[in-house]
């Protein structure tokens, strides 16, 4: 059976805008689509008689029905399937996305106590699920997939945006690059591959030749990892862009016409608290289009 695309309700803005980027992404995949809520009851929702629990109950079944009928209509080809899930909701979303193609949730801007308490389960899912997780705001519609028309216009008919992707050679980028080489495939896309490198320290005479050296070595490098992924996608047109200075500010920058943003995290052994790392937190906090979360060990 093939690993289905999952994701998350909570019947917010953000996750209803999920909801519609995942059943899109199932429907280019070929894969069906399950729709998971959390019910944080302690026990499954026919299981107790509690007065106090109808409303809970209520709202979390109206939630799914609602996603399911306005899904089912939209875009009839994709099989739906929905679940309730007697766990608390990160614990429930993890075991969920462990089984999933990959996870996609709801992403509140994070900026501040409030959003940062908002989106607690997002983050702490992000760092412990072992498949792809998607993060998609509030604000996500099918035309921002999309370039402008000629006039400029939101459009759902024009080509895909790029979709960019920022990897280390350092690290492994295995499951990273083929999660954004299949994604670029997927929706005839170009991809922009993004590098960067340091500069160390040498004396200041020196500086304009290192600067030289240190950037062509980082461009044969990342060459030659790209190598076997051109060859396996050769219709993806692909961009590659070595950049002196950190990661962060250079993918914020690829990324702001972008339709899809694609990181690595590294799988670390359970710690107290989340860890995304840095590249990926800052892109999380302040990256607006889709950002997928690409664990590797």
């Amino acid at each position: 059976m093939p690993r289905p695309v999952v994701v998350g309700l909570d019947g917010s803005r953000e996750s209803l805008a999920a909801a519609d980027w995942a059943v899109r992404e199932a429907l280019r995949r070929g894969l069906p689509l399950r729709l998971v809520h959390a019910w944080e009851g302690g026990m499954s929702p026919d299981e107790s008689e509690l007065p106090e629990l109808d409303a809970p109950r209520y709202w979390a079944r109206r939630v799914l029905r609602g996603a399911l009928d306005r899904l089912n209509e939209r875009y009839p080809q994709v099989y739906l399937s929905a679940e309730q899930i007697s766990r608390p909701a990160a614990d429930a979303l993890v075991a969920a996305g462990d089984e999933a193609e990959l996870l996609v949730l709801g992403s509140r801007a994070f900026s501040g106590l409030g959003g940062f308490m908002a989106g607690s389960v997002a983050l702490a899912t992000v760092a412990r699920v072992t498949r792809p997780v998607v993060l998609v705001r509030a604000d996500q519609t099918l035309e921002d997939e999309h370039e402008p028309d000629a006039q400029g216009r939101p459009s759902a008919h024009t080509p895909y945006r790029p979709v960019v992707v920022g990897v280390d050679p350092a690290q492994s980028c295995e499951e990273l690059l083929g999660f954004a080489f299949e994604s670029a495939m997927l929706r005839a896309a170009p991809l922009r591959v993004v590098h960067t490198w340091q500069l160390p320290y040498v004396p200041h005479a020196l500086e304009a030749k290192a600067r030289r050296d240190v950037r062509a070595g980082a461009e044969r490098v990342l060459e030659s990892v790209l190598g076997p992924w051109r060859e396996k996608y050769p219709a993806v047109e692909v961009t590659r862009l070595a950049e002196e200075g950190r990661p962060a500010p250079h993918l914020l920058d690829a990324a702001r016409d972008a339709g899809l943003l694609a990181v690595g995290r590294r799988i670390r052994p359970a710690r107290i608290g989340v860890h995304t790392g840095p590249v990926a937190h800052a892109v999380m906090h302040h990256v607006r289009c889709p950002v997928a979360i690409v664990p590797h060990e």
